[in-house]
């Protein structure tokens, strides 16, 4: 046997084990890297804000601590005014479901000539093993549903300390960073980092504005139509479509349609017109002229950097997957040369007559 292949061999097996554990270690900190990840650009949207506190001559873990304090309130306001909105909407939508269900049995009955009865549905479903199994699942999920609750409450506190460090002390991280880099590499982190803030931040300003613009074209289509919570309805809108691109404007608007239809059923199918029409207006007037400074990605490559971005990290991923790609957009852009396109690269020109006509070289 060669000397050197019991050597090889407990190389091998070491390597075999660190990769092990490396993969093991990885697989028990996603979630952590996860909540690291989004702390960070949190951090980086309230930059920005931050910064220019600071220079004013404010200490910057003070000025982080108001923009905190800002977004939480903004942020808890928005979700007890929807709270209280769903509370009072479907307790008017239990205490009047008698008279839905009587209204959709007589139509049925008109329509199909059949003899259906309030009492003895609501008898039958309450004798039902489905429902009788689905209140015992219920019963026995009270723990876990108990368990995520604080399991989230937990992250988002997570989430938040993170991002207060990362904000507050910026400046102390970048310097730590570009400490162990040579010089030349310090310069391009630099670089990064402040494409990173200014594309970030620019998104959520972008965003900001489109979703008050969504808001108050939906609020006033909602007054004129005297739909129930009309302010709360707009603020849900104006922040569900754009923070959820493409398809946002869709899934926000199937709640005012819902509380619509409890008014008058034409008057869903308003809302539903009116959030079509709107949604047009927004990807071909709108967005172009608000995002054109700030993040000027293509919708196609939005839309699927939003996709990939849900079969990596979820939710998450679909938050921040505009912003990670505006970056490595810009980032990319300041180092890929360009050049000057030749005679038929371009499209419209290869597709005009004169450049159809094919030259053939003179034969001498």
């Amino acid at each position: 046997m060669p000397r050197w292949l019991p050597r090889a061999v407990v190389l091998v097996l070491a390597l075999i084990a660190c990769f092990q554990l490396g993969s093991w270690a990885f697989h028990q900190l996603t979630g952590l890297l996860v909540n690291i990840l989004i702390a960070f650009f949190l951090a980086l949207a309230i930059e920005p804000a931050v910064a220019r506190m600071s220079a004013r001559g404010m200490r910057r873990g003070l000025a982080t601590f108001l923009v905190f304090l800002g977004v939480s309130v903004g942020a808890a306001g928005f979700v007890v005014l929807l709270g209280s909105m769903l509370a009072g909407q479907i307790v008017d939508m239990v205490e009047g479901f008698p008279r839905y269900l009587d209204s959709v049995i007589n139509s049925t009955n008109t329509t199909f000539h059949t003899k259906l009865s309030r009492l003895a549905i609501q008898d039958s479903l309450l004798h039902s093993d489905w429902l009788q199994k689905y209140v015992q699942n219920s019963a026995t999920g009270v723990l876990d549903v108990s368990a995520t609750v604080l399991g989230g409450l937990f992250r988002l506190l997570t989430i938040g300390l993170f991002s207060f460090y990362f904000a507050a002390d910026g400046p102390r991280l970048r310097r730590a960073l570009c400490s162990v880099l040579p010089p030349a590499k310090q310069s391009e982190v630099l670089r990064a980092w402040e494409i990173a803030v200014a594309k970030t931040g620019g998104y959520l300003y972008s965003r900001g504005l489109m979703a008050l613009v969504s808001g108050i074209a939906h609020y006033v289509v909602f007054a004129v139509l005297d739909v129930p919570y009309a302010p709360a309805l707009a603020v849900w809108v104006g922040l569900v479509s754009q923070f959820i691109p493409t398809i946002g404007t869709y899934l926000a608007g199937a709640l005012p349609m819902l509380i619509a239809f409890t008014v008058d059923p034409w008057y869903a199918l308003y809302v539903l017109g009116f959030v079509v029409v709107y949604q047009q207006f927004e990807n071909y007037v709108l967005q172009p002229k608000l995002t054109a400074r700030t993040v000027d990605i293509h919708p196609a490559v939005a839309f699927g950097s939003v996709i990939a971005g849900t079969a990596l990290l979820g939710a998450v991923g679909a938050l921040i997957a505009i912003p990670a790609v505006a970056t490595l957009q810009a980032f990319l852009g300041a180092y890929v040369k360009r050049y000057a396109l030749t005679e038929g690269a371009d499209g419209e020109a290869a597709t005009s007559p004169r450049a159809r006509r094919v030259r053939l070289p003179r034969l001498r």
